[in-house]
């Protein structure tokens, strides 16, 4: 009688098409692809800082509706095109969400919401909304989470997070060390900057990892470093960390470990304790930095969606409310369009000089 040793706890393994397949299917062209190219070299112009406007990641906590998304993107680029001489706005679009323990695990994972775990029409439905966005004139951006997805949509991508329980991960660093785009490191979940530091040491330099190539076959990647690494402060356990002392303190930490002295700061997580009507002051609380002086902070995070607050995802999608969200709670159009207008008069004579 013959032992198995392997696979005792897989149920199944299904083969999902390849990154080449998907990507000739919903080709990246025309529009879209010069608005991808436009995004990555503003984004990357303002962090060398030969562009002095702040760029602003907004929108949904994550994207569980694309017809809901595809309207907030509409109103973003009218908005966009209101503040482009100041803000440079970038759309949040996330489609995969990292889990202290259980829950719905993103669009990618599960697009019905019914745990039917339905990957492939995942990547097709994410995949053709950031080609929609794109085609708007207006860059997105996402949380690199799995390590394989990017081969599927990273070409569509303008600015990537690695989020506060990530940060710390080698596989994570050595993907960041490949990506096209520029990179966001959260500091660790208590706060702290040494993982975020480390993490932007480790990913400016050249990896070798196990990966997935764009035929979809297990390879050795090689990958140059990412010279766009920057640090995204979003408090932690101990509470905030946007005002003027964490601020000052992380410009030493990235001074001392040789790193981007670039700082982005997320205005929900832990530096609203969550509550969506405390972003619109941190957002105010920014502002007064920069107006007082500050020259580091090159860039902001928000989380809105069209209606305030969140929901739980009901058995009865039917039941499901439109354009909240169905994870963190959010911000509403109407607040987050009045924050941004407010900060664009506020910075607009003073960023220029900086």
């Amino acid at each position: 009688m013959s032992v198995i040793t392997d696979n005792l706890n897989i149920a199944s393994n299904e083969a999902l098409m390849t990154p080449a397949s998907l990507k000739s299917e919903l080709p990246l062209e025309g529009a879209a692809l010069e608005s991808v190219q436009l995004a990555r070299n503003t984004i990357f112009s303002i962090l060398d800082r030969t562009d002095p406007r702040l760029f602003i990641v907004v929108g949904p906590c994550s994207i569980h509706d694309t017809d809901a998304a595809i309207d907030y993107a509409n109103r973003l680029k009218q908005l966009a095109d209101k503040v482009k001489d100041t803000l440079y706005i970038v759309m949040r679009v996330y489609f995969e969400k990292p889990r202290t323990s259980i829950g719905w695990k993103g669009l990618i994972n599960d697009p019905y919401l019914d745990d039917s775990f339905k990957i492939e029409d995942g990547l097709r439905k994410g995949r053709k909304l950031l080609l929609d966005i794109a085609g708007l004139g207006l860059p997105t951006s996402t949380e690199a989470l799995d390590p394989i997805s990017p081969q599927y949509m990273q070409d569509v991508i303008a600015w990537s997070a690695i989020g506060a329980r990530t940060t710390e991960s080698q596989t994570h660093r050595e993907m960041s060390s490949g990506l096209s785009s520029a990179v966001g490191f959260k500091n660790g979940t208590d706060g702290g900057l040494t993982v975020a530091v480390n993490a932007m040491q480790s990913v400016s330099n050249p990896h070798r990892f196990l990966g997935i190539n764009a035929e979809g076959q297990v390879s050795v990647v090689t990958t140059k470093g990412n010279p766009y690494a920057h640090v995204v402060l979003r408090g932690g356990s101990k509470g905030p960390n946007y005002d003027t002392v964490h601020v000052a303190q992380c410009e030493k930490a990235l001074l001392d470990g040789g790193v981007s002295s670039n700082i982005m700061i997320d205005c929900s997580h832990a530096n609203s304790s969550k509550d969506p009507d405390v972003q619109p002051l941190v957002l105010k609380d920014i502002s007064h930095q920069i107006l007082e002086g500050n020259s580091s902070i090159i860039g902001v995070m928000l989380e809105g969606n069209i209606n305030y607050g969140n929901q739980s995802i009901p058995k009865d999608l039917t039941e499901l409310k439109y354009g909240v969200s169905v994870t963190d709670a959010c911000m509403d159009w109407q607040t987050t369009e009045q924050a941004l207008l407010d900060m664009a008069e506020k910075l607009k004579d003073v960023l220029p000089g900086r």
